[in-house]
């Protein structure tokens, strides 16, 4: 059962004007409502007062003087804490925020329950040219600072702090109160291990808005922040790489994509004027880096083949000696290169054979939908566009690709159909259990795979020995495949 428990904290200073229209968008999500009113002098405490005594649900906690940003949401993080709340979740009162994404962040938050999930701006043309400069350098301080590029955005307002970490860090820690907070906690957090996890958001600044960032006094104290933040982890980086190591492993679904889409389409022009060969060499200066660089994926390959090894000397095999972690990762980009070839019609499909052709033709004889139930073995893009370019194939495929959607947008550049009879899997409901169902018994037929974990996480898996150790496996496919009742088949592209 979750025992988390989630609140609104919003810290307000002279939004009197657009306080309410926040407010009312955020009682649509039934959780209780913390406003602190950092001593505003426009009516602000008296419009969130109005709000207090309309709606249930809604507590204010009033400065009389202005006391800084920080300080008001601190205050609001440790009055959440005493009610008994596990997370709050803090919101801007001045509206820049899409609220909209809110049910996202929860979601995160539910599936890393001790992260700090933050909000990683989307703007419009609306921000001003200084703020978009400022918020870079910021960055690139953030970066330094953590020794790692996990932080994609310290500085958004929307974010939903993990309670206890947080207040075991006031009592220890004295933080910026004003501007230079939102930066600094989540440096802090990140030193102590709590993971970050960026939810897309869209923002904008709204227009009349008003805001409340002083260029001299703020980047004077943000560059004393930075400054500080920097002294400090060139005295204790040995410890926060000791923590870094001991770190669990991130969920694979939490996991965001590495590379730049610039770069994907350089690869690509060089893919559709060059050829494969081509692009697979200039591939490996990419991959050496990637080897270099990635540090977790390295880690993760290096234990995989080592458990692939003692697993195959376990029965009398040897594995090849050069089969190692860089050519693990070049075997990866390889099958990535295949997946633009595929979608692009430069794939010899007619090259295609069946293991039980029989078998083929049956399925395809068959009036009624199925269930192809498929892992990351060999390469399934080449079964989804053997379904596109076969008109009697009514193929939908459960995917999960909100951790990929740069590598999927290139490949929509491709062939605009891949993103077709698409269905994401982490929204599944009973609503969409049924559409399924009603589209399976009209003919259709379901790809998923089945050998990663759920995106919730929870207790939906089942222990199985795999390469002679016990390891975790999804449940939800057959789940689905036994809701639809009917024929399931193993589909693998080798």
């Amino acid at each position: 059962m979750n025992s988390q428990r989630f609140c609104i904290v919003v810290p307000l200073y002279n939004h009197a004007a657009a306080l309410p229209g926040t407010v009312r968008a955020l009682l649509a999500h039934g959780l209780s409502i913390i406003i602190v009113d950092d001593g505003s002098d426009d009516g602000g405490a008296a419009a969130a007062g109005a709000l207090q005594e309309s709606h249930e649900g809604i507590e204010l906690v009033s400065f009389s003087e202005n006391q800084g940003k920080g300080a008001a949401v601190m205050a609001g993080l440790r009055r959440a804490h005493a009610r008994g709340f596990t997370h709050a979740i803090q919101v801007d009162a001045d509206g820049q925020h899409d609220l909209s994404a809110l049910p996202r962040l929860v979601e995160a938050s539910v599936n890393r329950p001790n992260a700090l999930v933050s909000g990683r701006p989307r703007f419009d043309k609306s921000i001003p040219c200084g703020r978009r400069i400022g918020r870079w350098a910021t960055h690139v301080w953030v970066w330094i600072e953590t020794l790692s590029l996990e932080i994609p955005d310290t500085m958004c307002g929307f974010r939903i702090y993990p309670l206890q970490p947080c207040i075991d860090l006031f009592d220890r820690r004295k933080l910026g109160r004003r501007m230079d907070f939102d930066i600094e906690i989540a440096v802090r957090l990140h030193w102590k291990g709590i993971p970050f996890v960026p939810v897309d958001v869209k923002v904008e600044y709204p227009v009349g808005g008003r805001s409340h960032f002083r260029g001299l006094r703020d980047n004077a104290l943000i560059t004393r922040m930075h400054t500080r933040l920097v002294l400090e982890m060139l005295v204790t980086f040995p410890a926060i790489l000791r923590r870094r190591r001991r770190a669990p492993a991130h969920h694979w679904a939490t996991i965001g994509e590495r590379g730049s889409v610039l770069g994907m389409k350089l690869l690509l022009a060089l893919y559709r004027y060059g050829g494969r060969t081509i692009c697979l060499l200039a591939m490996y200066p990419l991959i050496a880096y990637f080897y270099l660089s990635g540090r977790q994926a390295r880690r993760a390959s290096e234990g995989y083949l080592h458990r692939l090894r003692e697993h195959a000397r376990k029965h009398g095999k040897t594995l090849p000696d050069e089969l190692g972690t860089f050519k693990h990762m070049r075997c990866f980009a390889e099958a990535a290169l295949d997946k633009v070839a595929v979608w692009a019609g430069n794939f010899p499909m007619d090259a295609i054979e069946f293991a039980d052709p029989g078998l083929a033709a049956t399925i395809r004889d068959d009036a009624r939908g199925a269930v192809y139930i498929g892992s990351h073995l060999g390469n399934l893009e080449v079964c989804r566009a053997l379904a596109h370019t076969h008109a009697d194939l009514a193929l939908t495929a459960l995917v999960f690709s909100r951790n990929a959607e740069k590598f999927n947008r290139m490949l929509a550049s491709v062939n605009p159909s891949v993103t077709s009879r698409l269905v994401q899997v982490d929204s599944l409901s009973p609503e969409v259990v049924i559409q399924l169902k009603e589209a399976v018994e009209g003919g259709a037929s379901l790809a998923i795979v089945a050998d990663r974990t759920p995106v919730g996480g929870g207790q939906r898996t089942m222990r199985a020995s795999f390469l002679g150790r016990e390891a975790d496996f999804p449940i939800g496919p057959f789940i689905l495949a036994s809701l639809l009742e009917c024929p399931v088949y193993t589909i693998f592209c080798l």
